[in-house]
């Protein structure tokens, strides 16, 4: 048994409603809660827990002090420093316009493609890939489901479709230069001390390093350019051959292959 679901401490008819709707996207058991801590629940079945609470799952994963949960996290002052005509450095290194389509490999927490579905708007694409089926799930009951003031944040999250699966297993089963912009953050090869909020993520999330299979099918898939992020001292961007855009006083780069770049370089 890798994961029970169970409610918050003082269920009610909603939280084992959104219980129930685990029980069946992720395949794992019910299990009363019986005023039991998660602590105590982890130690009897020796599972991970995941709690369907009155406002948001919760994923407590063994050996975890917080729990994953979804929230916008960036993306929410992100977008509006877009809407004051600000740059956004994502944005500029996929150089994202509206109607593209934008496949993002490594979902997570969505913050990057909450911000490209608002550049791309309604007649664009978002799809995210997240290969830890119980963080899809969360992510992707999230975006449909967090209470907001802000118009442009639900409409960008609403927007965004999520499919559990490990990236390049999906890539495989696209067509050739199907989707404008191939996006992929992979977890850093160390930690960002100052991103405390993904401290959970990366202790729930399925991390791997970017291989040469990866891009390959990255860059048989994108119309226009594959975007990768990492720290500044990955060793990916000089593997890769990848344009960087590098970014003074801060500690993740973006890198990119162009399609057309690639063309003409093999001619």
């Amino acid at each position: 048994m890798n994961m029970i679901i169970t409610t918050g401490g003082r269920p009610d008819k909603h939280s084992e409603m959104l219980a129930m709707e685990a029980v069946k996207a992720l395949d794992s058991p019910f299990v009363e809660r019986n005023k039991r801590s998660v602590f105590r629940l982890q130690e009897e079945y020796r599972a991970d827990v995941l709690v369907a609470g009155k406002n948001r799952f919760e994923l407590y994963r063994l050996g975890m002090e917080e729990p994953f949960f979804f929230h916008p996290n960036s993306a929410a002052f992100r977008l509006k420093r877009l809407a004051k005509g600000e740059r956004d450095p994502m944005v500029e290194a996929a150089a994202l316009r509206e109607g593209d389509s934008f496949l993002d490999c490594t979902l997570g927490l969505a913050s990057d493609s909450i911000v490209a579905s608002a550049v791309v708007g309604d007649s664009g694409k978002v799809l995210g890939i997240e290969a830890d089926a119980a963080v899809a799930f969360i992510t992707g009951r999230g975006l449909q489901s967090f209470s907001t003031n802000s118009e442009q944040l639900c409409n960008s999250m609403s927007r965004i479709a999520v499919i559990p699966s490990v990236a390049i297993d999906y890539l495989h089963t696209q067509p050739d230069a199907s989707w404008d912009i191939v996006y992929i953050d992979p977890m850093f090869h160390r930690p960002i001390e100052e991103s405390s909020n993904f401290t959970p993520l990366r202790k729930a999330g399925v991390h791997g390093m970017l291989s040469q299979a990866w891009m390959e099918q990255a860059m048989r898939v994108c119309k226009r350019r594959v975007v990768v992020k990492d720290r500044f001292d990955s060793h990916v961007f000089d593997r890769f051959q990848l344009i960087r855009k590098v970014r003074p006083n801060t500690k993740f780069h973006f890198g990119y292959l162009e399609k057309e770049f690639l063309v003409s370089s093999t001619e």
